[in-house]
């Protein structure tokens, strides 16, 4: 079955707003679209024919059941970020040769030299600014990202799609690499506090204040 996922299709909007958010229901989808029940229905069974959507039944107490629609693994494959195939490739072949303290010192270089070319987009004298640069840098390289106030005036940035998912899961360096290239860019302590690859929906990066007394004192 032929879909429509132009990224301004209804289509794309759902998938979207389900990589962002853990699931949906028809209501969610109505707010999102501003269109009927019955259009967002249209719309999530050809999701659905085409393999995008699972929809699951949620029982609450007493009363009918209601559904929920939650993404499907082809669905997060459109979100994967698009890396050049072959830096990739040559990035899993050296993870493969070299030891451990070696592969720290190549992703401390390498999240230097990232850091340098996003810092040309990334100038505002605010924080907050700076950090909202930060994330349209991010996008125009194909990840989802949020910012958001966290607390004790600290700013949360949120990834909900990995340019590096597959690499990562075996590599956690490339999470430190983030986190040290996030740092050099905006210029304040930067801390991670959830990720992706331990099962969150997002890399949910604290940025500012101490990264909140350093995540309190890592709890």
């Amino acid at each position: 079955m032929s879909i429509n996922l132009d990224q301004n299709s209804p289509a794309w909007q759902i998938l979207e707003y389900l990589q962002r958010n853990a699931s949906a229901t028809i209501k969610d989808l109505e707010l999102l679209l501003g269109v009927t029940p019955t259009a967002v229905r249209q719309h999530l069974n050809h999701l659905q024919a085409s393999g995008y959507l699972d929809r699951r039944e949620v029982r609450s107490g007493v009363g009918r059941p209601h559904f929920t629609y939650v993404a499907t693994d082809a669905a997060r494959e459109l979100f994967a970020c698009r890396c050049d195939v072959l830096a990739l490739t040559m990035l899993q072949e050296m993870c493969g040769m070299v030891g451990e303290e070696l592969m720290g010192s190549l992703m401390k270089r390498v999240g230097a030299r990232l850091a340098e070319g996003y810092s040309q987009s990334v100038t505002a004298p605010d924080l907050h600014k700076r950090v909202e640069e930060m994330a349209g840098a991010l996008g125009q390289q194909g990840v989802l990202t949020d910012v958001s106030k966290g607390e004790s005036n600290t700013i949360a940035l949120k990834m909900y799609n990995c340019p590096y998912h597959d690499l990562a899961v075996e590599h956690r360096e490339l999470c430190d690499m983030d986190q040290q290239m996030l740092q050099q860019v905006l210029g304040e302590e930067v801390l991670l506090d959830n990720c992706i690859m331990d099962g969150h929906g997002s890399c949910s990066f604290v940025i500012g204040q101490g990264s909140r007394a350093t995540l309190e004192l890592e709890t």
